[in-house]
C-alpha cells in the first residue's frame, strides 16, 4: 500500500504514463510521508465514453483516481495530496478542470502484502517519512 488507480478515457504514450507514475510516486511519498518502495500506480485507459460524471445536466466525461492507503493521515494532508494529484494529472494528461475526482479507501497495514518487501505493511506512522 498505497495503490493509486487512475482511470481515464484517452490513451497516452508509454513515456507520458511513466512520467506521470514517477511524479505521482514522488509526490505521494513526500506529502504522505511514506516509503516510496511501497507505492504502486496503475493507469487504466478505458476509452472514450467509459467514465461519466452525472449531475443536473447531461453527463460529462470524467476521470477518477482511487487511492487505497494506510489509515492515519489527517484530512488536511489528504486534501493537499488530492490537489497536487489533480494539478499534476491536468498538466501531464491534459485533463479539464473539474474532470478528475480523488477517492480514498483507508486500510490497516496488514491488509496489503508486498512480495518485494517480503511482508505485510506496518501501520503508518509520521516517523516513516524520515526513512
Amino acid at each position: 500500500m498505497p495503490y493509486l488507480q487512475l482511470e481515464v478515457i484517452r490513451n497516452y504514450p508509454f513515456a507520458t504514463k511513466k512520467l506521470l507514475a514517477k511524479r505521482i510516486g514522488e509526490t505521494y511519498s513526500r506529502i504522505m510521508k511514506a516509503d516510496a518502495n511501497r507505492t504502486t500506480i496503475s493507469i487504466r485507459e478505458l476509452g472514450e465514453g467509459s467514465i461519466w460524471r452525472c449531475g443536473d445536466n447531461e453527463p460529462m466525461p470524467a476521470a477518477i483516481m482511487m487511492c487505497d492507503i494506510r489509515k492515519g493521515r489527517d484530512p488536511n494532508i489528504r486534501t493537499e495530496l488530492s490537489r497536487a494529484l489533480i494539478e499534476m494529472c491536468n498538466e501531464v494528461l491534459g485533463l479539464e478542470t473539474g474532470q478528475l475526482n480523488i477517492e480514498f479507501t483507508q486500510h490497516s497495514g496488514d491488509e496489503m502484502y508486498h512480495q518485494r518487501l517480503g511482508s505485510f505493511s506496518s501501520e503508518w506512522s509520521p516517523d516513516e517519512g524520515a526513512m
